[in-house]
C-alpha cells in the first residue's frame, strides 16, 4: 500500500464519518413537522428526539476515545461506523416517538465511537504540521458544512420521501467508510493502557447528569426537584471523577492537558462556538420553512453557500492564515466573522429577501470552517501521538456537548420571547389558542379551521411573534461570538504557528505520596 493512497483513504473516511455525525445532528430539523403529524409526537418528546443523541455521544465520548487508544483507532471506528447504520435502519422505521427517541440513543453511542478515531487517526498517519493542519482543515470543513449540509439532504428528501428517509441515506454512506478503512493503518497507543472502569462510570453518569440538569432548567425551571437532583448528581460524580483522575497513573483524562494554554483555550473556543452554531441551523431551517412558507428542498438548498464556504474557509484558507496571521488572529477573525453572520440573520424580519440571508450563511459558514480547523488542529497538535483518542474525545465532547445545549438554550431562549410577545386576536377558541401558544409550528393547522380575517390575524400575530424570538436569538449569539473572539485573541497568544513535535506534558508540582485508587 503506497503512502498516498494511505493518506487518501485516512482522508476519505474521516470526511465521511464526520460528515455523517454532523449531518445526524441536523437533518432532523427539517422533519419536525411530519414528526409532530405522522408521528403524534409531543412537544417534549421532539426535544428529545433532537438532543438524546448529542446527549448519548458527550456521554461516551471520553470512555470511547480512550477504547480507540487501548484497542486501535481503526477497530473503534469500524464498529462504531456499522452501529450507526444499524441505529440508522432502526430509526427510518421507528413506529413511535419513543421508538426513535431509543434509536437516536443508539446512533448517539455508535457516534461516540466514531468521532475521536477519525481525529486521532489524523494525528497518528499525518506527522508534520503541514500535513496534518491541511488534513484537519479539509475534515473541519466538512463537518462545519455538515451543519448546512444535514437540512439540504433532509429537504432533498423529504422533498420525494418519507421522514424516516432522512436516516437512511447514512447506511450508504456507512458503507463507503467501511470499504475506506480498510486501506487505513492501524493505530494504538504504543504502551499498555488500563481502562479504569470506576473513572468511566463516573464520567458518564457525570456528564448525562449534568446535561440532563441544563436542559431541565431551560425547559422546567431551575428549582425543579429534579433538575436540583441532577445537577448534585452530576456535579458530585464530575468532581469524585476528577479527584480519581489525579490519583490514576493512567487517568481516563490528563487533567494536566488544560494546563496547556492552546488546548483548553481551543476546547472552549469549539463548545462555545458549536453551542450558537446548531442553533443557527436550527433557528434558519424553522425561518425558511414555517414563516417564509418554503418547501424542505427549497429551505435545503438555501443552506448551500454556507457550506461552500464552511469547506473553503476550512479546507484551503485556515493553514494560509495560520501561516500569514498567526493562531490567535485567525480564530478570533473566525469568531468575529462568524457573529456578522449572526448580526445578519438577527435583522429578518416576515419578507425578508434571500439576499440578506446569503449574505448572514455565508459569514458564518466561513467563519464556522475558519474557528474549527483551526482549534482542532491546535488539540491535536499540542497533545502527545500516543494520547490523540483520548484528547481528541475531549475535543469531541465539547462539539457535542455544545450542539446539544445550543439547541435547547437558544431554542428556549425563542419560545421564550415568542410565547412573551404573542398576543392573539379575539375570537379564537381556547383550545386552538392553547395550541398556537405551545407551537408555532401548529399555526398554519390552527388557521385554516377560523374564519377570516380572524384565521389572517392569528398567522400575522404568531409569525411576528417567532421572527421577534429569531431576532432576539440571533443578536444574543453574536454578542456571545463577539466575546468569545476577545477571548480566543487573548487565551492563543503565544501558541506557535507550527506545531510538529510530541512535547511532554507539564509536570504537576510535587505532592505527597498519593492515597490508595480504591474507591
Amino acid at each position: 500500500m503506497s503512502t498516498k493512497a494511505r493518506d487518501i483513504a485516512t482522508i476519505m473516511v474521516s470526511c465521511l464519518a464526520q460528515l455523517m455525525v454532523a449531518i445526524d445532528m441536523t437533518v432532523l430539523h427539517l422533519a419536525v413537522p411530519a414528526l409532530t403529524t405522522q408521528l403524534g409526537a409531543s412537544a417534549e418528546e421532539l426535544l428529545w428526539i433532537a438532543d438524546v443523541y448529542g446527549f448519548a455521544m458527550g456521554g461516551l465520548l471520553v470512555t470511547m476515545g480512550n477504547l480507540g487508544d487501548r484497542f486501535g483507532r481503526r477497530r473503534v471506528l469500524v464498529v462504531g461506523v456499522a452501529a450507526f447504520a444499524l441505529g440508522s435502519l432502526v430509526a427510518a422505521y421507528a413506529p413511535s416517538a419513543e421508538m426513535l427517541i431509543t434509536a437516536r440513543a443508539l446512533l448517539g453511542v455508535a457516534g461516540a465511537a466514531v468521532l475521536p478515531s477519525t481525529t486521532s487517526l489524523l494525528r497518528a498517519v499525518f506527522t508534520t504540521q503541514r500535513a496534518r493542519t491541511a488534513a484537519v482543515g479539509v475534515t473541519a470543513g466538512v463537518s462545519a458544512a455538515g451543519f448546512a449540509i444535514g437540512p439540504i439532504v433532509g429537504g432533498v428528501l423529504l422533498e420525494h420521501f418519507w421522514w424516516g428517509s432522512v436516516f437512511m441515506v447514512n447506511i450508504p454512506v456507512a458503507l463507503l467508510i467501511l470499504g475506506a478503512a480498510r486501506v487505513v493503518p492501524e493505530s494504538r497507543s504504543s504502551g499498555r493502557l488500563r481502562l479504569d472502569l470506576p473513572s468511566v462510570l463516573l464520567s458518564i453518569v457525570g456528564l448525562v447528569a449534568v446535561v440532563y440538569a441544563l436542559k431541565g432548567a431551560f425547559y422546567v425551571g431551575l428549582w425543579y426537584p429534579e433538575v436540583l437532583g441532577a445537577f448534585a448528581v452530576g456535579g458530585a460524580s464530575l468532581w469524585w471523577f476528577a479527584r480519581r483522575q489525579r490519583r490514576l497513573e493512567q487517568p481516563l483524562i490528563d487533567l494536566e492537558l488544560f494546563r496547556r494554554r492552546g488546548f483548553s483555550a481551543s476546547v472552549g473556543s469549539n463548545l462555545v462556538s458549536v453551542f450558537t452554531m446548531s442553533a443557527f441551523a436550527l433557528i434558519s431551517s424553522q425561518y425558511f420553512q414555517l414563516v417564509l412558507g418554503w418547501s424542505p428542498l427549497r429551505s435545503g438548498l438555501a443552506f448551500v453557500p454556507g457550506a461552500i464556504a464552511a469547506l473553503v474557509a476550512g479546507g484551503v484558507l485556515a493553514a494560509k492564515a495560520v501561516r500569514r496571521f498567526g493562531r490567535a488572529p485567525t480564530v478570533s477573525g473566525g469568531l468575529a466573522l462568524a457573529s456578522i453572520g449572526f448580526g445578519l440573520f438577527g435583522a429578518v424580519n416576515t419578507d425578508s429577501t434571500y439576499v440578506l440571508v446569503l449574505a448572514a450563511q455565508v459569514a458564518f459558514g466561513a467563519g464556522a470552517g475558519l474557528t474549527l480547523t483551526v482549534t482542532g488542529d491546535t488539540i491535536l497538535g499540542t497533545v502527545p501521538r500516543d494520547r490523540a483518542g483520548a484528547a481528541s474525545a475531549i475535543s469531541a465532547t465539547a462539539y457535542e456537548l455544545g450542539g446539544s445545549l445550543g439547541i435547547a438554550v437558544v431554542g428556549s431562549v425563542l419560545s421564550a420571547v415568542y410565547h412573551a410577545e404573542l398576543t392573539l386576536p379575539a375570537g379564537v377558541p381556547p383550545e386552538l389558542a392553547a395550541q398556537v401558544r405551545e407551537s408555532f409550528s401548529a399555526t398554519a393547522a390552527v388557521a385554516t379551521g377560523l374564519p377570516e380575517p380572524v384565521a389572517t390575524a392569528v398567522r400575522t400575530a404568531a409569525e411576528e411573534s417567532f421572527v421577534g424570538g429569531i431576532r432576539t436569538s440571533m443578536l444574543g449569539s453574536a454578542a456571545v461570538m463577539v466575546v468569545l473572539a476577545v477571548v480566543a485573541l487573548r487565551s492563543l497568544r503565544g501558541v506557535p504557528k507550527v506545531i510538529e513535535t510530541d512535547v511532554p506534558p507539564p509536570q504537576p508540582d510535587p505532592v505527597p505520596e498519593a492515597p490508595s485508587t480504591r474507591i
